[in-house]
């Protein structure tokens, strides 16, 4: 079984290896380390160690469920389908389908062996009534199997339930990598899975790939307030879990026609869910709020600091209407009231990945940088010809943005 392995010939019991772990995850008792519950993995006590009485044994991977599985036997990417309170699939859905059907055709092959192991692409449906077309979506999509459950527990605000459902396939089938949209639903629900699978999770992320040597999810988040982005695995518990945010990746346009040539279509398998499961919260009433546009636009205007003042939004709202464009900004903005949390654009905001990116006086910290990443245009227009966000764009104009936005007006509107 793999983990952290203690040398009782060399370990002396100096206890440094206790004052490196940040989690409590070893103790010293009668002289001798011994790792705890709250071990990580880290490997921050071996490279205290001064007699290298310490090492981690990574080359057997657990699935973290009370089963006692091998990780050599989970084999699929599942996709954690969401709907909205209409009942139509989210977007995000769509968009991790897809980057599962890129990962899935990165073929893993296995240390030491010549052996290719086959991923398939797997959605997870919950749903409070009967609807053909959400299935026949997510196969559309890329799905080679939907995992449908049809139950009248599942539209309630307890993601319990959910997660219960979740764990208990996860359980039964043992995938390899699940997949979570990072909407106000898949930030509860990942981490209850997680929980009940005793597994890691990673939140939030900006990039997901195959390492090619090791066939592990490498997945890359924004870390220390977004100052540097983290590249993250899990080698040693399955399944390897991730919420990616919404607009981060694309949705792939010719998904469909490949689906339809395929030699084995997807398929639609019907679960049944533990009847014995009750939710906890009963809906009383809902509150409709806004709806935001920001993740799913095609075209977006977003506005900075170098706007220089409040009064040339009317301006920029007047650019948006004449690009059918939405309108996006940077926190410093919605921090000083000009524009509603709703329009920010960045880490601590929306991802965006629209096919044209106008962005008029941002500077570029990587924390907006990091929600734009899926644009697949950006122009960009700053007087700081050292500016990072022209490192991103396509297009760079150094000068005035309020000059070139009015002229931009002044010729779309004549």
């Amino acid at each position: 079984m793999s983990g952290l392995v203690v040398d009782a010939e060399r370990c002396v019991g100096c206890k440094r290896c206790v004052r490196a772990c940040a989690f409590g995850g070893i103790v010293v008792e009668e002289r001798l380390a011994r790792p705890t519950d709250a071990c990580t993995l880290c490997g921050s006590c071996v490279e205290a160690c001064p007699v290298q009485a310490l090492s981690i044994d990574r080359g057997r991977a657990a699935v973290g469920d009370g089963t006692g599985a091998d990780a050599s036997a989970c084999r699929d990417i599942w996709v954690v389908a969401q709907l909205d309170a209409a009942g139509a699939v989210l977007p995000v859905t769509f968009e991790l389908i897809a980057k599962a059907r890129e990962l899935a055709s990165c073929q893993r092959c296995q240390r030491g062996q010549s052996l290719l192991v086959e991923r398939r692409v797997v959605a997870v449906l919950a749903e409070g009534e009967a609807a053909e077309s959400r299935a026949s979506q997510l196969i559309a999509a890329g799905a080679d199997e939907v995992l449908r459950c049809r139950d009248g527990r599942f539209p309630s605000a307890d993601t319990a339930v959910l997660a219960t459902l979740i764990a208990e396939l996860a359980r039964e089938r043992h995938p390899e990598t699940v997949l979570f949209g990072a909407t106000a639903l898949g930030r509860e629900l990942a981490p209850r899975v997680a929980v009940l699978l005793q597994t890691g999770l990673t939140a939030d992320c900006t990039e997901l790939s195959i390492d090619a040597e090791t066939g592990l999810l490498r997945q890359t988040r924004p870390a220390f307030g977004g100052n540097l982005m983290a590249t993250i695995e899990c080698p040693v518990h399955r399944p390897q879990m991730a919420t990616v945010r919404p607009g981060v990746f694309p949705v792939a346009g010719d998904t469909c026609a490949q689906r339809a040539g395929d030699a084995a279509p997807g398929i639609i398998t019907d679960i049944a869910f533990d009847a014995t499961v009750h939710p906890r919260v009963r809906r009383l009433d809902l509150e409709p709020v806004a709806a935001g546009t920001i993740a799913q636009a095609k075209r977006l205007v977003v506005v900075g600091r170098g706007i220089g003042s409040k009064k040339n939004l009317p301006l920029m709202k007047r650019l948006t209407e004449l690009l059918d464009a939405d309108l996006g900004c940077t926190r410093p903005l919605v921090e000083a009231g000009w524009l509603d949390y709703a329009h920010q654009v960045g880490q601590t905001g929306a991802s965006a990945a629209p096919e044209l990116l106008l962005s008029l006086g941002v500077s570029g910290a990587i924390q907006h940088l990091a929600g734009i990443g899926g644009a697949q245009t950006v122009i960009a227009v700053n007087e700081d010809s050292s500016a990072p966000i022209f490192g991103a764009a396509r297009y760079a104009v150094v000068g005035d943005c309020i000059a070139f936005a009015e002229e931009l007006v002044r010729q779309l509107g004549s």
